[in-house]
């Protein structure tokens, strides 16, 4: 069976480890992944090398949950993280693999993200929408310099 491998490019006003730890915090993780319209719950994050995380997106109008994980292949702080993901539902088979790549740049961090083996039945054009909309939120966490 086919697959679509979709790739994303952005800039944040932001340092390259506050957007790492954004991929790696619980709390960050449910707060900016999930796409408008739905929550998130984070039930296990193991974030080493070959660690385990699991998490499930809730749909707010309807009550209906995925869930899905995987493991981390690589985590070089500040830098890169690659990573698995497979959903449970048998209606979409395989394993995706995620790598987010993060460079600093004069005005904040360069972000790309490759995510491959994402079930032909999931159109691109849906995962292109989907990880707008998180980076979008990504943003309006990471950008923000709060004082204590």
């Amino acid at each position: 069976m086919a697959s679509n491998t979709v790739r994303l490019h952005r800039v944040l006003r932001t340092r390259p480890d506050r957007l790492y730890r954004a991929f790696l915090d619980p709390d960050a993780m449910a707060k900016w992944l999930p796409p408008y319209g739905f929550t998130a719950r984070v039930h296990q994050m193991d974030a080493k090398v070959d660690g385990k995380w699991r998490m499930s997106f809730t749909n707010f109008s309807t009550g209906h949950s995925h869930s899905f994980g995987g493991r981390y292949l690589e985590l070089v702080p500040g830098q890169r993280l690659r990573y698995t993901s497979a959903f449970d539902d048998p209606n979409l088979p395989g394993e995706m693999v995620t790598t987010v790549t993060l460079r600093e740049v004069s005005c904040g961090t360069e972000l790309e993200a490759v995510q491959e083996g994402i079930p032909a039945v999931i159109p691109a054009e849906a995962c292109y929408l989907g990880w707008q909309e998180s980076l979008l939120q990504l943003a309006r966490l990471v950008e923000p310099e709060i004082p204590e």
